[in-house]
């Protein structure tokens, strides 16, 4: 493989989607990453669906897409390190790595002699990485943490959804894990950084990252609008707290995101409505003004954009440089022309269904673009490579080991 990592290997002991976005993202970046899954089930995501993958006579197979979603360019090794055998395989393959990454409650590996004090004496070099719910410290260390939760204790859900005086109004989730999401794009970023420091030191470090750390973090302009003022910020459904006009508007056939994000704009936005007096009214033509009188200006703004149509908005306001774009099924996101431009679908073979769907990574280089070589494994198809390329295990090992139920190797 090729990429800015490609001289790293990675040790992934994750599951679900937090560690394993993490390291896919590793993986694009040309790591050599090894899935360590257990035998018989692996990865608690493989049974999440439907939807599962279709082989090619169209029929299900055990891979959902869940699990297709965030377990690209990796190897799959099934190895069970519970029993004193496993562990010894984990330990003489941690020894090779660079990077751990795992994401079990706190102490849960300690008891297998796979947490950063057992590996770090194998390897001080070792870079591990752990992602958990709430922190490997603070009293709510040893309990479970799922995103949604992380969600609503973080303060993501008090500013998400409608405003409570509306109809429909209440606390709301995202559309998607972004908890997890977000854990995992820090916990990558943190990766690096201390891989830099070895560079430097020669020694590694553990990382302790955590849900409700990068919930609490990415609150960011949230945060500081309560810091600074003292005031806690409310829902405002899809208006912006701090920007007017910036928010989902209802035209004749559909809606679309206006999205003003200066006095500039929004004296163009007023040219175009065929109001040219507002952005020149005291009250409105300054965003401070149009924040403070926000109930006057929107439903002015909402009654102009519902006599025109979609098409007509987004090409009269795109012609001048005013932001707006329509809100995109995700059908409709992988049919758009940019997104086709930019290349973000790409199809990996896969020895069950042929080929499989992926999203393609969002980063682009110069010099190391990344490199699409391999889909998301089945479970346990490199055991057998793995240990015999790295460890040096002979095929009558093999089967000894997989008679005893400490591996699987895939057929």
């Amino acid at each position: 493989m090729s990429g800015p990592l490609s001289h790293l290997s990675v040790l992934d002991l994750s599951r679900v989607l937090a560690g394993p976005w993490c390291t896919q993202l590793l993986a694009d970046l040309g790591a050599d990453v090894t899935k360590i899954e257990k035998p018989g089930s692996g990865d608690d995501t493989r049974h999440w669906g439907p939807p599962f993958l279709k082989d090619r006579e169209g029929r299900d197979t055990r891979e959902s897409a869940y699990y297709l979603a965030c377990n690209r360019g990796k190897k799959s090794v099934a190895i069970d390190y519970t029993c004193d055998e496993g562990r010894d395989l984990i330990h003489a393959l941690a020894k090779q790595a660079d990077i751990v990454v795992e994401n079990y409650k706190v102490g849960g590996l300690g008891r297998y002699q796979l947490d950063y004090a057992s590996l770090a004496a194998i390897n001080p070099r070792l870079v591990y990485c752990s992602i958990t719910g709430f922190g490997l410290t603070g009293p709510y260390a040893r309990r479970a943490g799922y995103d949604f939760i992380i969600q609503g204790m973080g303060g993501f859900m008090s500013v998400t959804g409608e405003r409570d005086d509306l109809p429909g109004g209440g606390p709301q989730k995202a559309g998607i894990a972004i908890a997890d999401l977000m854990t995992g794009m820090y916990a990558s970023v943190a990766i690096v950084a201390a891989i830099a420091h070895r560079d430097v030191t020669g020694l590694g470090q553990h990382i302790d990252t955590s849900l409700l750390d990068t919930q609490v973090a990415m609150m960011a302009t949230a945060n500081m609008n309560y810091l600074v003022s003292g005031r806690v910020p409310e829902r405002a459904g899809n208006a912006h707290q701090n920007i007017v006009p910036y928010q989902v508007l209802a035209c004749a056939d559909g809606h679309i995101v206006l999205a003003v994000g200066n006095d500039q704009q929004f004296a163009r936005f007023c040219d175009v409505a065929g109001r040219p007096e507002w952005s020149r009214d005291p009250r409105f033509a300054t965003n401070g003004g149009r924040v403070r009188h926000r109930e006057l200006i929107v439903p002015l703004i909402s009654e102009i954009l519902r006599a025109g149509t979609q098409r007509h908005w987004l090409a009269s306001l795109d012609a001048v440089g005013v932001p707006c774009g329509p809100i995109n099924r995700i059908d409709q996101v992988f049919a758009d022309s940019q997104v086709q431009a930019r290349g973000m679908r790409v199809d990996l073979r896969h020895p069950l269904s042929g080929t499989v769907p992926q999203v393609a990574s969002p980063l682009r280089f110069s010099a190391t673009p990344v490199d699409y070589v391999q889909a998301p494994p089945l479970l346990g198809e490199h055991t057998r490579a793995v240990l015999m390329r790295r460890l040096g295990l002979s095929d009558a090992d093999l089967g000894n080991l997989v008679r005893r139920g400490v591996i699987e190797v895939r057929s």
